[in-house]
């Protein structure tokens, strides 16, 4: 599963297109999209409701309680919207500790209502089910709904009626709104499982005598599913968190990673940033980027992102040129770090990604040294030997600070001497404790050359990251949980908290 958010705009298309409720949902499409670029007559052509009804405006970028950060304006005429966004729209802002231009925003019908009239609604996706979470009170004062809301899990495979959702869901809300209330949540759990949802949160759900409105929504599908869900979704776009652009580099490795059997990933974090990593698997990606981050290097980490699956020399080589072509676009006063790390490859053949690597610094081997750009090397695996050997061949022949070192280093040390908190080693290679599998990736049947490494247990104790402290997990709130069991019946269970 690969759960990424979607636009509050894209959400609620699929809304209106695809449930299947008995309650007279209202508003069905009425929005419309402001951008810098908008044409305001042909906006006004398109949505002639803009000249009639009071409207709402608000940012449509992955912003959450809007409200209460003064982001939304109410119950304004089409002169009035355009004078709230004059301050706002494709101008730079800063919301918490992410500074981002807004620019793109939603205009929907103003609904007049009572706050009696408002409630909140959510599904989540969990390892054990599907959980479902109802409180009779929403808004923007809705608080912590994980203490508050009733929650009814259903498991997989298990349906969710009407008559569930009355029993266990709706206790403290209307009885005059509960047959509408009930409808709508059934038709949009079913929405839910069918269009692969992994999250859909509706707060404010607005229930009045002509009907249900949805004036707020946030949701998130299972990216992984387009191939099942790619007629009812369309080209579907998932936008950036707000504070964080979306780069040409990052869709030109998605669309390498899309055409490869390989997995090509990368996230640009800060442009500006020394610090780069070119890191070889998932997992070691994390490891990699939290220790920078333990070791005092967050604000300087410039992306994240990961290679593996055997890619071919060609696809590293796409993938180490377009990091390379990243890094020395502005330089900095202290230079930058490059680091090339991994841990212990089972099937993917070193020597052959390396060698992409290389082509690629050799490339770039004027704007690398321009920039002062230092690379530190750690990889195992099949033919790792020849893959090093290669590495630190290039770093002789272009002048290159290359430190390279093998399995007998500890995956993470290289960071500790890119950040300068223990010495880089300078001593004979020692003898590598892992195979060397000679794949031939050089052509050559010449045995590969000893590696340049330094065994991790050499040195000071006093150089090593510290290590992390546990965090002490609360499970915290008291409202009660229902489980439908797969012979129909519920029980009670503690409550499940809502990802973070």
């Amino acid at each position: 599963m690969s759960a990424k958010a979607i636009s509050e705009q894209t959400g609620k298309e699929f809304l209106y297109k695809y449930i299947c409720t008995s309650s007279a949902i209202q508003n069905r499409f009425k929005y419309a999209r402001v951008t810098p670029d908008t044409d305001w007559d042909r906006l006004i052509q398109d949505h002639p409701w803009l000249l009639t009804e009071r409207l709402v405006v608000k940012p449509d970028q992955l912003i959450k309680r809007r409200g209460k950060l003064g982001l939304v304006g109410v119950n304004l005429d089409l002169d009035q919207v355009k004078t709230w966004l004059k301050p706002r729209l494709g101008l730079e802002t800063t919301i918490a500790k992410a500074k981002g231009i807004l620019k793109n925003f939603l205009i929907e019908p103003f609904v007049p209502h009572k706050q009696a009239e408002e409630f909140y609604v959510c599904i989540y996706a969990a390892r054990e089910g599907d959980y479902v979470l109802f409180y009779h009170e929403g808004g923007v004062d809705v608080g912590d709904v994980d203490a508050k809301a009733q929650k009814l899990l259903v498991r997989v495979d298990e349906k969710l009626h009407e008559s569930d959702i009355k029993k266990h869901l709706l206790l403290h809300a209307p009885k005059d709104k509960q047959d509408i209330l009930a409808s709508f949540i059934s038709g949009l759990f079913n929405l839910y499982e069918d269009l692969y949802f992994t999250y859909l949160e509706i707060n404010p759900l607005v229930v009045t005598v002509n009907g249900v409105y949805v004036l707020d929504l946030a949701a998130k599908i299972d990216a992984t599913a387009d191939y099942i869900c790619k007629v009812k979704w369309g080209d579907v776009d998932f936008p950036p968190p707000f504070g964080r652009e979306a780069y040409p580099e990052e869709a030109y490795i998605a669309d390498l990673d899309a055409k490869s059997g390989a997995s090509l990933k990368l996230t640009i974090l800060n442009p500006k940033g020394r610090i780069w990593t070119m890191v070889a698997g998932g997992g070691a990606s994390v490891v990699y980027s939290d220790t920078i981050c333990d070791l005092g290097g967050v604000n300087e980490l410039a992306n994240y992102g990961e290679y593996s699956g055997a890619p071919s020399e060609q696809q590293t080589y796409d993938y180490a040129k377009t990091i390379l072509s990243l890094m020395t676009r502005e330089k900095h006063p202290e230079g930058k770090i490059l680091i090339i790390g991994g841990s212990i490859a089972n099937f993917t053949n070193v020597a052959a990604t390396f060698k992409g690597i290389v082509r690629a610094i050799k490339d770039y081997q004027g704007p690398l040294k321009e920039h002062e750009v230092r690379i530190f090397v750690r990889r195992g695996g099949p033919n790792y030997q020849e893959g090093l050997r290669v590495m630190g061949e290039v770093g002789k022949t272009t002048g290159i600070p290359i430190h390279v070192f093998g399995t007998e280093t500890h995956m993470t040390a290289i960071v500790g001497m890119a950040l300068g908190h223990r010495p880089i080693p300078n001593q004979p290679p020692t003898a590598a404790h892992t195979a060397n599998f000679l794949l031939n990736a050089s052509g050559s049947s010449s045995t590969p050359g000893p590696s340049r490494t330094a065994s991790f247990s050499e040195c000071r104790p006093d150089d090593l990251a510290p290590a992390k402290k546990a965090k002490q997990t609360v499970r915290s709130g008291h409202s009660g949980t229902w489980v439908l069991s797969h012979s129909g019946h519920f029980h009670s269970r503690s409550p499940f908290p809502l990802p973070h």
